[in-house]
């Protein structure tokens, strides 16, 4: 039995570069450092950056006057940067590179007279802060069938974006669906899934080739953990999201001859040997890791965090 981890996995630039702000500004600032939202999806990596003094917030009401502000990789609307501003807060922004990307499309077609519909789903972070870079003209469908229900906008004069860390194929069958019914609308030059999203999904699918059961290791809130569980069963395969290796379930690895393991791109490599670790013990088995190129994508700190400690 074989145990197939998936290349790539794990961290991309934006979860890298979201966590390395605030514990840059940790070591600038030192404790306490507010952050709104959890800085990533995951509970091992938040469990971490709290216990070096970051204080997770939901909502800039709970952080004090003249404190630091860590926005989260997952972005914020302009109401939130706006009482920031109001407060005099110092804020960091930790927003992905590829989100800010998707906010500024959005401000260019709302400049342009056009309606934004936003594919995504409904009370996740990163939709929300996207759906908040307009006062009005905003439209949010998650599948297809909301798709028809969508009224009172002009088809002559729409655009579409998405959430970066959707499933690929949910995402296009979305789209389809707008262009059926909106010949005319318009949508990003490139596509708005994030390449990390993108590049871990074809990584599972590529598993589903071999591998009987997929485990995915990453939250239970993270979006685009549970799209790679939905890509691997989607491919025929078995699988589980886990947090831990503790949540793993003999029963899950019964008879299976290949195991993938994989990770969503805000869960550590530290998680994954843990699991691996894990599978071996229950039921033995080789590592196979495949080479793969690195992804070669890296994003900059904000100049002032961008210093060594002084």
């Amino acid at each position: 039995m074989n145990i197939v981890l998936a290349n790539p996995r794990g961290f991309c630039a934006g979860v890298e570069r979201a966590i390395a702000i605030v514990e840059r500004a940790l070591e600038q600032f030192g404790a306490p450092i507010y952050v709104r939202h959890e800085v990533v999806h995951n509970r091992y990596v938040v469990d971490s950056l709290r216990a070096k003094g970051a204080v997770f917030v939901e909502e800039l009401g709970e952080v004090p006057d003249g404190a630091t502000v860590i926005f989260s990789a997952h972005g914020v609307s302009k109401a939130v940067r706006e009482e920031a501003d109001g407060r005099g807060l110092r804020v960091f922004d930790a927003t992905c590179p590829l989100v800010t990307k998707v906010h500024i499309e959005v401000e260019r077609q709302r400049a342009l007279g056009r309606d934004v519909v936003m594919i995504g789903h409904k009370g996740h972070p990163e939709v929300e802060g996207t759906m908040g870079q307009s006062a009005d003209g905003m439209h949010l469908v998650e599948t297809a069938a909301d798709v028809a229900a969508l009224n009172a906008i002009d088809p002559e004069r729409l655009a579409y974006v998405t959430q970066t860390t959707l499933s690929v194929d949910d995402a296009a069958t979305v789209i389809g669906a707008l262009r059926t019914r909106f010949p005319a609308i318009v949508g990003p030059k490139k596509d708005d899934i994030c390449y990390a999203t993108q590049n871990r999904q074809d990584a599972v699918t590529r598993l589903t080739r071999i591998c009987e059961v997929v485990i995915v290791v990453g939250s239970p809130n993270s979006s685009n953990s549970n799209r790679l569980r939905e890509v691997a069963m989607q491919g025929g395969a078995r699988a589980y999201l886990v947090d831990r290796a503790s949540e793993l379930d003999p029963a899950w690895l019964a008879a299976a001859e290949q195991i993938g393991i994989t990770a969503g791109a805000s869960a550590p490599e530290v998680l994954v040997d843990e699991v691996v670790g894990a599978v071996q013990r229950l039921v033995g088995g080789q590592v196979v890791d495949p080479f793969h190129e690195p992804e070669g994508v890296s994003f900059p700190l904000p100049k002032s965090l961008a210093s060594e400690r002084p």
